[in-house]
C-alpha cells in the first residue's frame, strides 16, 4: 500500500483513493459511495449537524474546531433531514469523512463547480490548520465546512456535496512533453506561453443573441440543493447581454459567465483556475477551480467544452470587455491516468458546455 501511494509524484488518481477508502486511510461511519470518488478527487458530504458562527476563523495550529465553536458558536441546526441555511449567515458543519493520512500524503480542497455556480462560499478547514482548503501532510483528523450562501438562501441535508478533496503525494514537475501535449489539446503554441505560470482564459462577451451571462437577484426564494432541473432561472436570475461586447459589473453582485477559450483537460493532468492578478480590475473569479482529467476531452464526449466563470465585482463598477484576462489554468501532473475520466461516466454535468447554470436549474437555452 505504501509503495503505492508514494510512486510516481502526482495527483493520485481515483482507484487510489478508493484504495485509500478501503484501508481506512479514508474514514467515514457510513459507508463511502463509489459516485463520491471522482477521477481525481474525493466529494465530501455534510454530516447531521450545522454550527451557526459569528466569524469566520482558523485555529492557526492552536488548537480544535470544535473548541472555536464553542467559543463563536451561536446555536446549533439538525439538518439530518434537511434544514435552510440563510444567507449571509456562516456556519461550520462537521462533514462525515476524516482522514488518516501517512507522512507524504497532503491534500487540497475546493468547492465544487455546482456549488461555485451557486455563490454558496464553501471552504474546508481542519483542526490546526492555518489555511484554508489546504489538509498538511500526513493530517489525522475530522474534515469540516465552513459554508457562507452569498447569492441564495439554501436548503441542505446530511450527505450534501458542496466540496472536494484531492490529495497528492508531491508535485510531479511538467516536462517538455507535456507542455507540448497539453498545448495540443489546447490549441496553442508551446511558443506563446509559460506553462509554468499556467495558461490564461479570458471572457466571453459574444456569444449569440448576445446573451453572455446571468447576475444573480437580490431578493428570491430557497434553492433546494437536492433538487435537479426544477428551478425557472428567471426566477432567480437576470439574464446579461453584451453591449459593444461590453458589460458593466456592479459592486457586490454575482455573475455566471463563460471562458472565450475552449478548454482541454487531457486525461493523464488536472488543472485549477487561479484568478487573474487583483491589479487589473476590480472583481474576482470565484472559489470553483478545478478541473478534472478529460474535461473538454474530444475522446470523453467535451470537445468544446468552456469554462464558466463565477465572478463577484467588489468596490467599485467596473467595465469587463470581450477578450480580457480572467485568470490562469495552472496544470498539475497525475500520479497515473484516471480508471474514469471526467465525461465518461453518467453524472458528469458539465462535459461540453458552454454558458450554463447549476444542474439545480431548468435548462431554457
Amino acid at each position: 500500500m505504501a509503495k503505492t501511494l508514494f510512486e510516481p509524484k502526482g495527483i493520485l488518481p481515483d482507484r487510489l483513493i478508493s484504495l485509500m477508502c478501503n484501508e481506512g486511510i479514508i474514514h467515514s461511519h457510513q459507508e463511502i459511495s463509489p459516485s463520491q470518488i471522482q477521477p481525481a478527487s474525493l466529494d465530501l458530504r455534510l454530516g447531521s449537524k450545522a454550527y451557526r458562527v459569528r466569524v469566520s476563523f482558523l485555529t492557526n495550529k492552536q488548537g480544535r474546531i470544535i473548541d472555536r465553536i464553542q467559543e463563536f458558536g451561536m446555536h446549533t441546526i439538525n439538518i439530518e433531514r434537511g434544514a435552510v441555511l440563510e444567507k449571509g449567515c456562516v456556519y461550520v458543519i462537521p462533514l462525515l469523512e476524516s482522514l488518516n493520512l501517512p507522512r507524504g500524503i497532503s491534500g487540497v480542497a475546493n468547492a465544487k463547480s455546482t456549488t461555485g455556480r451557486l455563490d454558496l462560499l464553501t471552504r474546508l478547514i481542519t483542526d490546526f490548520g492555518s489555511e484554508f482548503d489546504r489538509i498538511e501532510d500526513g493530517y489525522k483528523g475530522p474534515l469540516y465546512a465552513e459554508v457562507c450562501p452569498r447569492s441564495f438562501s439554501v436548503c441542505v441535508k446530511q450527505g450534501t456535496l458542496l466540496n472536494q478533496v484531492r490529495f497528492s503525494n508531491g508535485t510531479n514537475q511538467l516536462t517538455g512533453d507535456d507542455f507540448q501535449n497539453i498545448c495540443l489539446a489546447n490549441k496553442t503554441s508551446i511558443k506563446e506561453v509559460n506553462l509554468d505560470q499556467g495558461l490564461d482564459f479570458s471572457v466571453d462577451l459574444s456569444l449569440a443573441n448576445d446573451l453572455v451571462g446571468y447576475r444573480a437577484k437580490q431578493h428570491t426564494g430557497i434553492i433546494d440543493l437536492s433538487h435537479s432541473n426544477h428551478y425557472d432561472p428567471n426566477d432567480f436570475w437576470d439574464p446579461v447581454y453584451a453591449s459593444k461586447k461590453q458589460i458593466i459589473l456592479d459592486p457586490g453582485s454575482f455573475y455566471i459567465l463563460a471562458s472565450q477559450e475552449e478548454v482541454t483537460i487531457p486525461p493523464g493532468y488536472a488543472a485549477e483556475m487561479t484568478p487573474y492578478l487583483p491589479m487589473v480590475g476590480e472583481f474576482r473569479v470565484h472559489y470553483a477551480g478545478f478541473f478534472d482529467p478529460g474535461f473538454g476531452y474530444k475522446g470523453t464526449g467535451g470537445a468544446g467544452s468552456r469554462g464558466v466563470l463565477e465572478v463577484r465585482c467588489h468596490e467599485v463598477p467596473f467595465l469587463l470587455e470581450h477578450g480580457q484576462k480572467m485568470g490562469k489554468l495552472v496544470f498539475e501532473k497525475m500520479m497515473a491516468e484516471p480508471a474514469n475520466p471526467y465525461g465518461s461516466q453518467n453524472y458528469s454535468n458539465y462535459q461540453g458546455q458552454r454558458l450554463k447554470l447549476s444542474r439545480h436549474f431548468k435548462v431554457t437555452i
